[in-house]
Parts: structure tokens; sequence; C-alpha cells
């Protein structure tokens, strides 16, 4: 069953330096590092001390608030560093590979005869678990809930995306055993949202609803796609997961191994040859970036996309949850009466003295200038042009920052995630930081009625 849904609110921010299709090896990570900020509103709880070896796939540590989520690491190896910071907080666990590439071996389990609870056992066993997120709040999802449906996202609208139909290619296989696992863990469907093009990955998938997508960004966003097809209400749970986490779930259904491989772009204009590197969960973002050659020193490392991810030094190492490493220039230069004359190497959504709109298929070379200061919200209507979801943006962002509970929960607060807040946050003119506004509200949703 296929049923179209197209997005005509949004906006397509064409970058220059997009990834070609082409995949190479990346050079082996000497370390790995697991950041347990990754994972919002998990305190970790230490399972090792520094100087412990341990296989592939064996626990690292759990979740303070439910000992069955465990976090495993990616690859065999020594616990080398536990960072710390403020009131000794962990921020880093700092794994030195050992190169065997030893694993911990789970027994089989066939997804189509298997029980929900064996599924599920499995799952939290083997530390498939933190790649599912829940709605509300955009946390890892809860163990004792279970999801009135489970929404995925195969196709990627953001600037400089991966394609997932090169990305995952092979992957048929484990992408339809991952589903058919996480069918069985929810009392409703499995939704599929998809771009419409020929050969695709997910064409033949089956025990899915399919949804053909299209639009401008974030048409892609999976809560785009949650707001179209079964809005979440109080009360209500889903689930989400991403593509390339569905083939880790569903290669250790297959085979019993961990296996943390990630297929990722490296693109952006300070790329010298952006293409698409093998590389694993955690690895130095130093054995991908310069293979794939830097143009100049004076740049913005990005794990993630240019919307939402972070920011990382050269020697940095890759999120848990991104499958894309972006360049660009770093917007350390200012332009004298910049704000006052017409400008074309800029994209904005406004028509007001920026001519993007003239050229709908040009790509751009964008730093990190935000052309403006930090201001009080200034009402121009134009988070609604590029907001597609049916709740009232401006409304909703001033309720979370006057923490107005019963305001945002009648706004709709409990379908939306941080980075269905990245476009409005994009063109903003108060250069407010709608995302981190938008997740300290969620956090205070989350402790108040939880």
């Amino acid at each position: 069953m296929s049923k179209d849904i197209k997005i005509k609110k949004g906006l397509d921010i064409k970058l220059v330096g997009e990834a070609e299709h082409t995949i190479a090896d990346a050079p082996k990570s000497r370390t790995y590092v697991i950041k347990p900020s990754d994972f919002h509103l998990v305190t970790p709880k230490m399972l090792f001390k520094e100087g412990t070896s341990f296989k592939a796939g064996e626990p690292l540590f759990y979740a303070k608030k439910d000992e069955s989520i465990k976090f495993v690491s990616p690859v065999s190896g020594t616990l080398t560093e536990i960072k710390r910071g403020a009131k000794r907080v962990i921020t880093h666990l700092v794994i030195e590979a050992d190169g065997t590439d030893d694993s911990v071996v789970h027994s089989n389990i066939d997804v189509n005869t298997a029980s929900a609870e064996a599924i599920k056992e499995r799952m939290l066993e083997s530390g498939l678990w933190p790649f599912i997120k829940q709605r509300p709040y955009d946390i890892i999802a809860s163990t004792k809930t279970t999801p009135d449906a489970i929404f995925i996202s195969g196709h990627n609208s953001a600037p400089l995306a991966p394609d997932y139909n090169f990305s995952l290619k092979g992957k048929e296989v484990q992408l339809q055993a991952a589903i058919t696992a996480l069918s069985k863990l929810t009392s409703g469907k499995v939704y599929l949202g998809v771009a419409k093009v020929s050969n695709s990955v997910f064409e033949n998938l089956s025990e899915v609803e399919m949804h053909t997508v299209s639009g401008p960004h974030p048409s892609g966003n999976v809560g785009t796609q949650i707001n179209k097809i079964a809005p979440v209400n109080k009360g209500e749970t889903v689930w989400t997961i991403t593509p390339e986490n569905l083939v880790i779930i569903g290669e250790l259904f297959l085979t019993g191994k961990f296996n943390p491989e990630r297929v990722i772009s490296v693109s952006g204009s300070e790329v010298k040859a952006p293409k698409y590197y093998k590389t694993k969960i955690g690895a130095e973002v130093s054995t991908f970036a310069y293979s794939a050659g830097i143009n100049s020193d004076n740049v913005r490392m990005i794990s993630g996309n240019v919307l939402t991810g972070n920011q990382v030094a050269a020697d940095g190492h890759l999120g848990y949850y991104h499958n894309e490493f972006v360049v660009i220039p770093e917007g350390d230069d200012y332009e004298l009466f910049g704000w006052n004359k017409p400008v074309f190497n800029k994209i904005s959504s406004s028509r007001a003295l920026t001519f993007s709109w003239l050229f709908p298929n040009k790509k751009y070379d964008l730093d990190t200038n935000t052309n403006g200061e930090h201001r009080a919200f200034v009402v121009t209507g134009n988070y609604e042009e590029v907001f597609p979801l049916d709740i009232y943006p401006l409304q909703l962002l001033k309720a979370c920052m006057v923490q107005d509970l019963d305001a945002m929960e009648a706004l709709g607060m409990y379908e939306v995630a941080p980075e269905d807040f990245a476009l409005t946050e994009f063109v903003c003119v108060s250069k407010q930081p709608h995302q981190a506004i938008i997740r300290k509200g969620l956090d205070l949703m989350h402790e108040e009625i939880g």
C-alpha cells in the first residue's frame, strides 16, 4: 500500500560539495569514542574500569534509570580513558582498538517465528535498544511502553544528505529482518516514508505501510511524516528509527554479531574529493576527513548535517547517530553594510534584498556566519513559510521559553523534536536558538509530566 505525502512548506538549501556516488574504505581508526551526551537524559553506570579489555558488542555501561538498556563497544579493545567534566559527569569513553575485531556472538533468532518478548530481550542484551527513539520527548525509547506505531524515514531531504539508495544498496535483507522484528513490538503499524525513485532499496520491503514523500526540506524529517500520517496526541507513544540503524539491527538478528559499520557521506565545499566512506560508529574523523582532503585550515567540521549536527575538532570522533560528515568555511569575516545591499550569494526564504529565489537550481557555498546578532523575536511570518507541521511554531517556541506546560501541550509539543525546528532557526531574523529552546521544553515536560 502506497500513499502520497506532498509537502509544500519548507526550504531546500542546495550546497556545493555533494558526495559522489563512490565508496572507499576509511583507514582504520586507532581510537573510538562513545559520548554519553549522545544519549539524551541517560546517566551512565559503568561496567568497566580504565584498562579493561573487551570484545566488540560487549556492554560498557547501562542507563541508571533502566538497567536493561545497555550500551556496547563498537570494537574490541581496551578502555584507555574515562573523561569527566563538571561534577564528574562522564563526557567521553575512549577505546583503543586492538585490531582483531573479536566480537560477542549471540545465538540465532528467527525473526519470523520469534515472539515479541524474545526479540525485545535480544535487542536489550545486545545493545540495539539505543537506536530506537520515542516521541514524545525525543529520547531513547522506554522499555516499559508499547508504541502505537513505528516510523522510519527512508528519505533524507537535508542539505548534502547521503543518498540511502546508494549507501544502503545490497542491505535489503538486513532491512527486512529489522522491520520484521520491530513490527512485533508495536500494537500498530510500521510506517516507511520514501522518495519516489526507481530501483529503491526500500521498494520490495514487506510488513510496512509505504508512503511516498515529495517536496522541499523538511519533507524527509520523520517528524514531518508523523504529523501528516498519524500525529502524536497526549497519552500516545511512537518510536522512530533511521534506515542505517535498521541495517545494524537486521545484521545482528541474521549473524548474531553487533556490527556498527557506517557508510557515511563526507561532503561540503571545503572537501576536495567528497564521497562516501565505510567506517564505524565513534571512529576518528581524521581517518576519512583527510583521506577526502580539506581545502584549508579555517573550516568548520560537522558530525551530522549542517542544520542539526555537532561541531567536531580535527582530532574528534563521529557521533553515535551520525551518518554524514560535512566541512564548510568558518564564518569569521563580516561585510561592511552587508545588511543594506542586495545579496546574490546567500540563500533565504525572503525575497527582500536576497535574490536566491531567482536561481532555484543554484548551489551555494555558505559559511557559518549568522549574518546578525541575537535579539528578541521579530514577528515576520517566515517561520510558517518553512514549517510544514500543523503547529504554530512561534507560539510553541514562546510557550517553551516561559515554561507554560499547558500551552506547550495544547500547541503540539508531544510530537516534535529539536530537528523539526532546524529550518525555522536557519531563517530566524532574531537568531534565536530554536532547537535548544525546544530541547529545554521537552526536558521540562519529561520532568514534570513524564
